[in-house]
């Protein structure tokens, strides 16, 4: 009797583990992929990004919704193509980097939007203030090359910086200010499929 409770409790494990064992992993090729923002500054909107981040996808292809996502940026990479820009944003005035190194996204819920789009919901971290959030991401598609599967994503969303705290500004004589509270963020992902098949990514 023993025995036959002892198969049936590893039978059920074994059926509650097999969505885990079935989604493939991903991890992002930064060499490949972008993530990008862009904020007004009096007329104009100037552009930047990040350029040291990292991430996995876990993906599961009979069941897109049980996949899920972790994706963390270094804060301290951003770049505007500007020094003395960009060391201001470093600074507590904005981003705050020596105290907040990492700008991160953990997913908690994927729901299917259409063909080949997501609402993914989720934990977004930055400056020290979390937010649960949904992004609209749009899987651009699957490639096979000697180095590994590889799949591809793409998102663009804007965030309120005021919302996590970054809240510096200036004052214009017209009553306006020197930057939008609203920022646009664009994010294009190339992930390989992780494996023993799967070669470091192409440079």
């Amino acid at each position: 009797m023993l025995r036959k409770v002892c198969i049936a409790v590893l039978f059920l494990a074994a059926v509650a583990a097999a969505p885990l064992f079935a989604a493939d992993t991903y991890t992002i090729d930064k060499n490949h992929s972008d993530v990008s923002f862009r904020v007004r500054h009096f007329v104009s909107k100037v552009r930047g990004g990040f350029t040291d981040f990292e991430g996995t996808i876990q993906i599961d292809p009979s069941k897109p919704e049980a996949s899920s996502v972790a994706f963390t940026i270094k804060a301290a990479s951003i770049n505007t193509n500007n020094e003395g820009r960009d060391k201001h944003l470093n600074s507590p005035d904005f981003f705050d980097t020596a105290k907040f190194p990492e700008i991160s996204f953990k997913s908690t819920k994927i729901v299917p939007a259409g063909k080949d789009k997501y609402n993914v919901t989720g934990n977004f971290t930055m400056h020290g203030v979390t937010k649960e959030i949904s992004l609209p991401v749009e899987f651009t598609g699957t490639a096979k090359d000697p180095r590994g599967d590889r799949a591809g994503f793409e998102l663009a969303t804007t965030l309120n910086r005021k919302d996590y705290g970054v809240n510096w500004n200036k004052a214009l004589d017209n009553g306006s200010f020197m930057l939008s509270d609203d920022v646009a963020v664009t994010i294009s992902l190339e992930t390989v499929k992780k494996g023993p098949e799967a070669a470091p990514a192409a440079k």
